[in-house]
């Protein structure tokens, strides 16, 4: 066994006792907690201080550093309000202009007062000017600095220099020594953590390597916060190791017997990916794994041959969806397949009257129902199961983590040392990179290849000039015994006006489609409103829906095969390729309309360009991790995730590599140290959790 980190490492973190309250404040804020934090809270960029520049040969529109004597200083009241600030500087005056400034800066700026300043000059019919310089008196003889001066994200009442002084003070008493073992260090050719962090703070102005000294400074850092990163994820899977489930043995009777009565095999990818929760189901630790496919790859009879391997041992499943559309998607396919079996299905939903609710819940914790379907309705504290052995979590970064650790809690109600398997499925593919560092921690089945009999969907992408186009085409195909979507515009920044749009555009298709049957769903009806629309849609009665993007996952309608999609600039990459999964269900030729509205930003035209050229769900969510990076793709906000501040998984692969590696052999052989590194660089985050 090798040793462990002695005790010299900065484990402790100590806190700022020498810092007043309301700095605290603020420093929390940043999420700086104390002298670690302060240490490695690093600089965005630099400005060059170490330098003084003549005004004649001064740049226009380039950031300088001029010194001067304040020739005279004046409140100017008209056209606006304004500080003037005349200095005479080597090569002629400069103006400084302030718009905002406060009264004491008049005495401050006192005539014969030297300052240095540092801003953009700009030439113009008043002379040389600088719009709201930084300044800074000095004396006569102040020596310049030797080092670049950084510029670090800040807060509302911290300003640059404070926080720069903050820094320095904690630079002198951290603790830097590396928490990472020599040899790895070593093998990895990397610089003293020590050396890095200091030559970032500080970096000197010119010399030989000092791109090559930041650049390895950084690698070092980037490393390090990964590795941290790493640890963290194999720390979470040792504890969900070392908890305990119900072992689920495999029993071949229901799920034979489901098998037999399908129009259809399984795929070799369903079969391998069943296998793998089938084994995981088995064990006595509880299964956390993730089902990830592309859309339609069949991801749903794999979860449901899971949902019988626990009922064949006893246990209650509880399936959560983020809609109540996906969900009650979820029970009328479920119920179909169970019902035959003998098997009782549950829906809780939120919309559901009283009388029906509280039957509901005395049947879950009778176990009366052995599935239970819902969406966010079923991890309220008045849901209790009789014995929860598996949870079902689809579309799972939908959820926040407080609400997956919610249900989780569900199964403990019989005995608390146990907890259910779970199981999360996305139609989101997550990117290798993506699944190294944030998903390192599960259990991956990825479904790689589609049912056969499903018809490859062609997307157009076409200005909304031609939408008289579109409407020929929507007509002609419905006429002809076909169904298509039609999918509103997306408005984030209010349901208010997401609703009246989708009411808007359903009046004005309706009118153009007067020869159609026309339906419409949307995110403010009634469960049983949305239920009724769906079902008419399903069984053909109404030939063309209106919807807004609630039919994004869960809505399965073979006969439908043309989908519009108005303003398709405003919506993401795995929305709309989500939304294209609607169509391409069945055996007709299917097409996919993206109707955008000219002019297109750059952000938005390289999202429709990826989602044109690619139908491949994998290749489309590398494109979306590498347009939006991991905090976006992730939803991090509510997955309670600690997202990474300086590596760029896109890019520091390799790192991300040597990370992985030298995390195992840490937990392994320098469990001390691999505490004390995540001490450093996660603190209070590094109780994050993964559920």
């Amino acid at each position: 066994m090798k040793t462990s980190a002695t005790t010299s490492h900065a484990d402790s973190r100590p806190g700022l006792t020498w810092v007043s309250d309301a700095v605290r404040q603020k420093l929390a804020r940043l999420a700086i907690h104390s002298e670690q934090d302060l240490a490695l809270h690093l600089p965005l960029r630099y400005e060059d201080e170490t330098r003084l520049t003549a005004l004649a040969d001064a740049p226009a529109d380039q950031i300088v550093q001029i010194e001067g004597l304040v020739a005279h200083c004046k409140v100017q009241p008209k056209p606006r309000r304004m500080l003037l600030c005349t200095l005479d500087a080597d090569g002629g005056p400069l103006i400084l202009r302030f718009f905002n400034f406060y009264p004491s800066q008049l005495k401050q700026l006192e005539p014969g007062t030297r300052l240095r300043v540092m801003g953009e000059v700009k030439r113009s019919l008043f002379g040389v000017e600088m719009l709201h310089p930084r300044y800074r008196v000095v004396n006569p003889d102040e020596p310049l600095p030797a080092a670049l001066t950084p510029v670090y994200p800040t807060t509302a009442g911290l300003s640059q220099r404070a926080l720069q002084g903050l820094i320095a003070r904690a630079l002198e008493r951290v603790d830097l020594a590396s928490t990472v073992p020599e040899a790895c260090v070593r093998q990895l050719n990397l610089p003293a953590l020590r050396d890095s962090v200091r030559v970032l703070h500080a970096p000197p102005a010119e010399g030989e390597g000092l791109d090559t000294r930041t650049r390895e400074a950084w690698r070092r850092i980037k490393f390090d916060e990964l590795l941290a990163q790493q640890l963290s994820m194999r720390q979470h899977r040792l504890r969900r190791q070392a908890a305990r489930a119900r072992s689920l043995l495999p029993h071949a009777g229901l799920a034979t017997r489901l098998l037999n009565g399908l129009p259809f095999a399984l795929t070799g990818a369903q079969q391998r990916a069943w296998s793998e929760i089938q084994a995981d189901l088995a064990r006595v630790h509880p299964m956390q794994r993730l089902l990830q496919g592309d859309v339609g790859s069949g991801k749903t009879i794999v979860a449901a041959l899971a949902v019988l391997q626990a009922i064949e041992n006893e246990a209650q499943v509880a399936v959560m969806a983020p809609t109540e559309i996906l969900a009650e998607q979820h029970y009328r396919k479920f119920e179909a397949w169970f019902s035959p079996l003998g098997l009782r299905v549950e829906w809780l939903a939120g919309a559901q009257s009283k009388s029906k609710r509280r039957a509901a819940l005395v049947d879950v914790a009778a176990h009366q129902a052995q599935v239970v379907i819902g969406t966010h309705a079923l991890f309220q504290d008045e849901v209790q199961f009789a014995r929860l052995g598996l949870c079902i979590v689809d579309e799972q970064h939908r959820f926040g983590v407080q609400q997956r650790l919610a249900l989780r809690r569900k199964g403990q109600a019989e005995d608390a040392e146990l907890e259910p398997h779970q199981l999360m499925m996305s139609a989101t593919p997550i990117p290798r990179t993506l699944a190294m560092s944030y998903y390192a921690d599960l259990d991956v089945s990825v479904i790689d290849e589609l049912p056969p009999g499903r018809s490859p969907v062609m997307t157009k992408l076409l200005a909304d000039t031609r939408r008289e186009e579109v409407e020929q085409r929507i007509r002609d195909a419905c006429l002809q015994g076909g169904q298509a979507y039609w999918v509103c515009p997306l408005i984030e920044e209010s349901e208010a006006l997401q609703l009246k749009t989708a009411l808007e555009t359903y009046e004005h298709i309706r009118a153009t489609f007067a020869d159609l049957r026309v339906g419409l769903v949307h995110g403010r009806l009634k469960s049983d409103e949305k239920a009724a629309v769906m079902a008419r849609f399903k069984a053909g009665e109404v030939q063309l829906l209106v919807a807004t993007t609630v039919v994004e996952v869960g809505v399965d309608v073979a006969n439908a095969s043309i989908m519009v999609i108005e303003h398709a600039e405003r919506m993401g990459l795995a929305q709309l390729h989500q939304l294209r999964g609607r169509v391409g269900r069945g055996a007709r030729a299917s097409v996919c309309v993206l109707l955008y509205q000219a002019p297109l930003g750059a952000l938005a035209r390289e999202r429709l360009r990826v989602v044109y050229e690619h139908t491949d769900g994998f290749e489309i969510a590398r494109e979306d991790l590498r347009i939006r990076g991991p905090g976006e793709m992730l939803g991090a906000r509510q997955s309670g995730m600690p997202m990474l501040r300086f590596a760029d998984i896109n890019v520091d692969t390799e790192l991300l590599e040597a990370a992985r590696d030298v995390a195992a052999l840490m937990l392994r052989d320098y469990p001390e140290m691999a505490q004390a590194h995540l001490a450093r660089w996660l603190g209070g985050r590094q109780d994050f959790l993964r559920v």
